[in-house]
């Protein structure tokens, strides 16, 4: 469908058609728009009419309670309205549905804002991405969506920048560069927000980057921390002991050629153990030959692959789970198997334990 002229379509039944009965009771309008917060987050159960994040839910279930739409009544759905864009480039993202506003990301990071009701537009961005930074992209010049919080709408743009907007009026607040600009990175991705963190990561594993994951204020646009998913050049010494340790399955001079392990999609954040879960991509360049001298990883290593190259670590803070270092599986694929990925509860050895799966696989938690 990239090659089609692209609109934004909502369908509807009567004037109900996104409702369900528990849904439909009133309350107070909330004091501005996209207010939105943690609290509210973990309990977006509760409120089955909104999409309050790009998974929904902090575990990214992406699924929706939403009941009056039915086998039996679907065929009874139509137009009930419709915007254009203004491009014919790939559309990928998510739409953030909050309070009656719909907040969406479209093709070279613009920002849209329209009533969900009426298809309104209330306001519309631009960050003005250089063109010319396109042809860094590994797969056009797409935008996953964006993320809300506290009267902010956040989103990240191709050209590397994370900046917040005004819910309200789509005004830039503040405008961070996140990347080397010296080096191909790209943002395709929607940021997450965890405890007044926002968080990014970034794209160019098949150009040869080195991958890691940032979080910024959400009142200032302060940069936080930053993880790095693959360790970097030894004699400069590691920014934490477990890239020391991932150090140790990589061979030649690696670093020279980035690395890779982009967290470029995937997060998954788990309240109840204040854990987030970051999904990376290839290694950097592709061919292994090159990226690590062709040589196979240890048997401690491969251990560590069978969590599918995905890494927990503590909100708000830069410390890693020792067992889930970013080590990125020896393959010259260029796309994560993990693209999409879940938090979710199983049962492993008689324990009810936390986990991250996606969904081809659920991985097996540390024995």
């Amino acid at each position: 469908m990239r090659n089609a002229s692209w609109v934004l379509l909502a369908v509807g039944i009567g004037l109900s058609a996104c409702s369900t009965t528990s849904d439909t009771k009133t309350s107070t309008p909330p004091a501005k728009p996209a207010s939105v917060n943690g609290a509210r987050l973990i309990a977006a159960d509760s409120e089955p009419g909104q999409w309050m994040s790009h998974g929904r839910t902090y575990d990214e279930q992406r699924f929706s309670p939403l009941n009056r739409i039915t086998k039996d009544n679907v065929k009874d759905l139509g137009l009930a309205w419709f915007a254009d864009l203004d491009t014919h480039r790939g559309q990928e993202a998510t739409p953030i549905v909050v309070d009656g506003v719909l907040y969406i990301s479209t093709a070279w990071s613009k920002v849209k804002a329209y009533n969900a009701a009426t298809g309104e537009q209330i306001w519309s961005y631009d960050p003005l991405v250089p063109g010319g930074w396109g042809v860094k992209a590994c797969c056009d010049v797409v935008n996953r969506g964006v993320a809300v919080w506290d009267g902010k709408v956040f989103v990240g743009t191709l050209d590397g920048r994370l900046i917040a907007l005004d819910a309200a009026t789509g005004k830039p607040l503040w405008d961070v560069n996140t990347i080397d600009r010296s080096k191909p990175y790209t943002i395709t991705g929607a940021p997450r927000v965890v405890k007044g963190h926002v968080l990014i990561g970034n794209g160019g594993a098949e150009l040869g980057v080195r991958g890691y994951v940032s979080a910024y204020d959400a009142n200032t646009g302060k940069l936080d921390w930053r993880f790095y998913t693959v360790p970097g050049n030894p004699k400069d010494g590691f920014e934490n002991p477990v890239l020391e340790k991932a150090a140790q399955t990589w061979h030649g001079e690696w670093w020279t050629l980035g690395g890779g392990g982009t967290v470029w999609d995937s997060m998954s954040y788990d309240p109840q153990l204040d854990l987030l879960y970051i999904g990376v991509g290839n290694g950097s360049p592709w061919n292994q030959t090159y990226r690590s001298q062709g040589r196979a990883t240890t048997s401690s290593s491969r251990r560590l692959l069978r969590f599918a190259r995905t890494m927990a670590r503590t909100c708000g803070t830069t410390r890693a789970r020792p067992a889930r270092p970013g080590i990125t599986r020896r393959r010259s694929r260029s796309c994560s198997r993990i693209s999409r990925f879940t938090a979710r509860s199983v049962a492993w050895s008689c324990r009810r334990r936390r986990t991250a799966s996606s969904m081809c696989w659920t991985r097996r938690p540390a024995s």
